[in-house]
């Protein structure tokens, strides 16, 4: 009889525990991960375009030859800087100094023809008004006139001619600049109008930079112009050579082509820039800058805080009310170093979230901390989140103050 009261006092015993234990019990809850946001801001910003480009020169001739014959001398050293209208090749003048002499004696005999058919004519028209002659002698005479003044036109349109070719054996620089390597030597046989240049100048004093620009970048540019105030940059142009420096000079934008490459789908933008010292040679490479428009109300976000969708869609995370993690969807312009320049998602005093994205979801409390990116990119904690003292934990104390 004494083994039943014992195990019921046991039982009793075990069920006061058990409800002790679960009066005790701390309420189980979930922390709110901790992420990192920057607060978005507005200032004056600059649209640049950085563009590969090439150099160009301002001007270029082919010197090519005008008459056939012998290349007498070459008057010039390859390489060196030419003026306009200096003598580059000489061409052996004889048989143009014959032609020449040939129509200048041709146009002596036809001014003495001339001389004598004027007299005579002269004469018959005075003798026709005293019918000493016919009608028909005064007329042939007159004819034979202006025949001989026809002679005399056409030897002086020959002599002309003649000194044309004679002047073309002196062929001259037709412009000014760098003249290059010859591609003939003295004796040697050159024809009128051939297709290989003797020589080619080029002016390098102004230079041009032509740019290419992709046709959506500037579609988009001119969108973005049309639907926020934006003002216009400024014509300057600055370069940055292949070795990485600075190109002294600046530059200023000329023209822009109307048209789009169809094989390259660019637009070509043309630069002209200074060159004293050389520097710039036709055919290098350099990387362009243009200064295309200023915003005044510029909105710019670190790069870790845009997220790109498999469709290429920009989005964010923004902290909103009560801690709540929102998505917004953004559309950029072009990336600024390590910053996003940013058309429209964003506003003003958003919370961005730039650190912790993977821990969050839309709708996800959490706690925010504030930070800023210094000059090197890194991001710096400006506010520490305070203690959490969550209503949570303090009704698990007092629960736990009651089950004890």
């Amino acid at each position: 009889m004494k083994y039943p009261i014992c195990t019921g006092g046991i039982v009793l015993i075990a069920a006061l525990l058990s409800a002790c234990q679960q009066g005790s019990a701390p309420a189980r809850s979930t922390a709110a991960p901790a992420v990192s946001y920057v607060t978005v801001t507005e200032a004056p910003h600059t649209i640049a375009t950085k563009m590969q480009a090439r150099v160009v020169a301002s001007q270029v001739a082919e010197v090519r030859p005008q008459v056939s014959g012998i290349v007498q001398q070459r008057l010039f050293e390859e390489g060196s800087k030419v003026e306009q209208g200096q003598l580059l090749y000489q061409i052996d003048p004889a048989t143009f100094q014959a032609a020449y002499n040939e129509a200048k004696a041709n146009l002596n005999s036809a001014k003495a023809s001339l001389a004598t058919a004027q007299l005579k004519a002269q004469r018959y028209a005075n003798l026709r008004k005293f019918d000493g002659i016919s009608q028909q002698d005064a007329d042939d005479a007159q004819a034979s006139y202006l025949e001989a003044k026809a002679e005399l036109e056409k030897y002086q349109a020959e002599l002309e001619s003649a000194a044309i070719n004679l002047e073309y054996t002196k062929v001259k620089a037709s412009i000014a600049g760098h003249i290059g390597i010859s591609s003939v030597t003295q004796g040697a046989l050159v024809t009128a109008q051939q297709a290989t240049a003797l020589a080619t100048i080029r002016s390098l004093d102004p230079i041009y930079v032509d740019m290419r620009k992709g046709s959506a970048e500037l579609l988009k540019l001119r969108q973005l112009m049309r639907n926020k105030s934006l003002k216009q940059g400024s014509t300057a142009v600055t370069l940055t050579l292949e070795d990485g420096s600075d190109y002294p000079y600046q530059g200023e934008l000329k023209m822009q082509e109307v048209s789009v490459d169809a094989a390259t789908g660019t637009v070509t933008l043309r630069a002209q820039f200074p060159n004293p010292d050389g520097l710039l040679l036709p055919g290098m490479f350099v990387r362009a800058q243009v200064s295309e428009a200023v915003d005044e109300h510029a909105i710019l976000v670190p790069q870790q805080g845009i997220y790109h969708s498999a469709n290429g869609d920009a989005y964010a995370y923004v902290i909103g009310d009560n801690n709540l993690v929102e998505k917004r969807i953004v559309k950029t312009v072009n990336a600024v170093d390590n910053q996003w320049l940013i058309a429209s998602g964003l506003a003003v005093n958003d919370k961005l979230l730039v650190e912790g994205s993977s821990n969050v979801r839309p709708g996800t409390e959490v706690q925010p901390v504030q930070v800023e990116m210094n000059s090197s990119g890194s991001m710096v904690t400006v506010l520490k989140p305070a203690v959490n003292n969550s209503p949570d934990n303090s009704s698990t104390n007092s629960t736990q103050q009651e089950g004890v």
